[in-house]
């Protein structure tokens, strides 16, 4: 072995790199130590909140009449020929299950939240935990207009259940989780950012406003499921994919939604803060008519009596600019905002009148079901008595439920149609009717609808007809 001697200067700098090299290869007392830790934020919120994820099937029995020679490969001609011969009850049943999403809300109670869809037209409703727990749920309440329902299964020990955000301060660009069970396949994490807020969106008949928009993957069963931000905090409900494009997915917004889920538990539906206005788009001639300083608000045309806004001081021809601290640009804008309101807020209402910026305070209130008649004569023409032994005889009522046409306004779009005094209202759009006490809660209800469809029934025979309001 040979000593260097560090005396002699010239052969120390002849070995000084040989000595870095090893150096370089010797391991370090504490290997790996710089490493990053694979335990992202993500990774915690997932482990946090899935336990609180459930998988929802909705099954439905449907009967459908047919015959021993079915499945035979017969033309459908002599199908149909054959079916008419057999007995009534030779039926085929068959289940079609839908899967969607929920997150448990209330452990202790076992309340679930979820899309109106994914349990629409249930005949059972099954939810499946992480732990594959399997329980059969009810519908505490659903409300299609924000596409949300909750439902309650019953446990005998507590439920793991999620942390309720806030959606009031978002951030575009800010991190996003969303879990769900996309084609059945359960428990799937997908994650991206906030694209965009306040989002409208079509979807059959109907716009849905004040969406959070996601670049998160959003696909068939995430409906119901959560969005989480960073923390792991529930700060939406995914609810629909736009299907044009990939990488774009919308859901509620749990500070909107909050009013809604109190109300289903509370009431089984969403009971609508009266403000008692109507009002309409305003277009650039009326802009002008009226000198507003710019296209923008809703036009007041006309005010309820004895109404929150009338007590406020709100009058017909007023711009409604904001109301609770939200600009208003559309009639779709105030609808939102009206809907977000509980009964018993106390807001603010910005409007332009003669040429100046003007403010009220008003105070909601629920509107008096005393009123729903008076409602009904103005909105439809009509007033509807229940049915009596007497009533039933004088006009050959066979129905079993429903309120009778009592009075009928001549010149009202119902008469133009034919409806006439003994007609009984069976159904109001998805609301059955039984007796005058659930017609003035469906008039209540839908009241702000464009128009509503009724069932009519004369003798044996229904008739669906559509009315305007």
């Amino acid at each position: 072995m040979r000593i260097f001697n560090f005396a002699d200067k010239k052969n120390a700098y002849r070995h000084v790199p040989l000595l870095i090299f090893c150096l370089l290869l010797m391991p370090g007392p504490e290997s790996g130590a710089h490493e990053f830790s694979r335990e992202t934020a993500v990774v915690k919120a997932v482990r946090s909140v899935s336990p609180a994820v459930v998988n929802i099937s909705s099954a439905v029995q449907v009967r459908k009449r047919t015959s021993p020679f079915s499945g035979f490969g017969l033309n459908p001609f002599f199908e149909e020929f054959f079916r008419d011969f057999f007995d009534p009850r030779f039926e085929r049943r068959r289940q079609y299950t839908s899967l969607g999403s929920g997150v448990i809300i209330d452990g202790k109670k076992g309340l679930i939240l979820t899309n109106s869809h994914v349990i629409q037209k249930a005949g059972t409703i099954k939810v499946v935990l992480k732990d594959e727990r399997e329980f059969e749920a009810r519908i505490v309440g659903a409300d299609p207009d924000s596409d949300l329902a909750v439902l309650k299964i019953d446990s005998d020990q507590d439920l793991p259940a999620i942390h309720m955000g806030s959606s009031e301060d978002l951030m575009i660009g800010e991190t996003v989780i969303a879990i769900g069970n996309p084609f059945g396949f359960s428990h799937t994490v997908t994650t991206g950012v906030i694209s965009a807020i306040n989002r409208s969106i079509r979807a059959e008949d109907r716009v849905y406003h004040d969406f959070i928009q996601i670049d998160a993957s959003i696909n068939p069963g995430n409906s119901g499921g959560p969005l989480l931000n960073i923390n792991g905090d529930l700060i939406g409900i995914n609810t629909a994919i736009y299907a044009k494009a990939q990488g774009i997915g919308f859901a509620i917004p749990i500070s909107k939604a909050q009013k809604i889920i109190s109300d289903l538990i509370q009431y089984g539906e969403v009971i609508q803060a009266w403000i008692g206005i109507t009002v309409q788009e305003i277009d650039e001639k009326l802009a002008r008519y009226l000198k507003v300083p710019a296209q923008k608000g809703v036009i007041v045309t006309s005010v309820e009596p004895k109404s929150p806004a009338q007590k406020a001081g709100v009058q017909e021809s007023d711009i409604i600019l904001e109301v609770a601290k939200k600009k208003i640009t559309s009639v779709g804008d105030y609808q939102s905002v009206a809907k977000s309101l509980a009964a018993g807020n106390t807001v603010e209402a910005k409007f332009w009148r003669s040429g100046k910026e003007k403010t009220v305070v008003l105070k909601t209130k629920v509107f008096p079901i005393e009123q729903a008649d008076d409602l009904a004569y103005r909105l439809l023409g009509i007033k509807v008595a229940d049915l009596t032994g007497k009533e039933r005889k004088r006009y050959r009522i066979i129905a079993r439920e429903g309120v009778m046409i009592a009075d009928l306004k001549p010149d009202s779009q119902l008469a133009d149609i034919g409806a006439r005094p003994g007609d009984v209202i069976r159904q109001i759009d998805d609301y059955s009717i039984a007796n005058a006490e659930d017609f003035k809660k469906a008039i209540i209800k839908f009241r702000n609808k464009n128009s509503v469809v009724l069932l009519l029934q004369r003798g044996d025979q229904g008739y669906y007809i559509t009315v305007n309001l």
